[in-house]
């Protein structure tokens, strides 16, 4: 910027003088972030049910944060890994091996932090409902199972109103369209693709390390804090929605 100033407008000022700007501004020009604008027309009714779930859950009932993480690969390098040596870092080959996929169910319990996780071949209602009875089987039929997840057909048809029916203690709660960030199992899902899913030999190996890290997971489960209240982020997503309008104006 500084080298900007001097070469269009004639002025000379340091890199230190910019630099203590930025600062003062709270201007950091060298990072982005990402924002989607959701177009549901039960967007503002929704995130309030969902965050009042996290924030204020009804006393004795369970919440559970769902979602799939589908076609998860199974890769591994074309060569053999160069190991980490002094002076030297670790190498691996620029191409790889796709060896298969598989689809990951997963049911983060929002109000202790562990998880239930389960990979199946396809992901269709079939698999969906499989999941979702073997979850709720291990709790009470009384008590109460809130589950927040994405309005999917596979989620969301005929023969899932049947089950629901008997099952009369769950209800579903979906988040808005495009907006899987309110769903907290998403979180989850960055950790364990960052920590686990990575160096792989085989459909087989990829299954069982995710198993693994489920399992490890759970023995020192720590919930997600949640602090955004519905009314403030309606205020933000309201802000970057008249500056995308703005924009587009222009």
């Amino acid at each position: 910027m500084a080298k900007y100033l001097k070469r269009h407008e004639s002025i000379s000022v340091s890199h230190n003088f910019i630099s203590e700007l930025w600062l003062e501004k709270d201007l950091r020009p060298h990072r982005q972030g990402t924002f989607k604008i959701s177009r549901d027309p039960d967007f503002a009714g929704k995130v309030a049910d969902i965050v009042g779930l996290y924030l204020d859950p009804p006393a004795g009932a369970v919440v559970l944060s769902f979602d799939e993480k589908t076609q998860v690969q199974a890769l591994s390098r074309t060569q053999p890994m160069l190991p980490l040596d002094f002076g030297k870092t670790e190498k691996r080959t620029h191409d790889y091996k796709r060896h298969g996929t598989t689809n990951l169910f997963a049911a983060l319990n929002v109000l202790n932090g562990t998880v239930k996780g389960r990979c199946f071949d396809r992901r269709r209602t079939v698999e969906f409902l499989k999941f979702m009875t073997a979850v709720v089987k291990e709790y009470p039929r009384s008590q109460e199972v809130h589950v927040i997840l994405d309005n999917l057909s596979t989620h969301n048809n005929p023969v899932v109103g049947e089950w629901l029916g008997k099952h009369p203690s769950v209800r579903f709660h979906f988040t808005p369209k495009g907006s899987s960030w309110i769903n907290q199992v998403e979180t989850f899902f960055g950790i364990i693709t960052r920590q686990a899913i990575r160096r792989l030999r085989s459909v087989a190996h990829l299954i069982k390390k995710i198993s693994d890290y489920i399992e490890h997971w759970n023995e020192d489960a720590r919930p997600f804090v949640w602090t955004a209240t519905a009314s403030e982020i309606l205020v933000i997503l309201n802000r970057d929605y008249k500056k995308l309008v703005a924009n587009n104006i222009k």
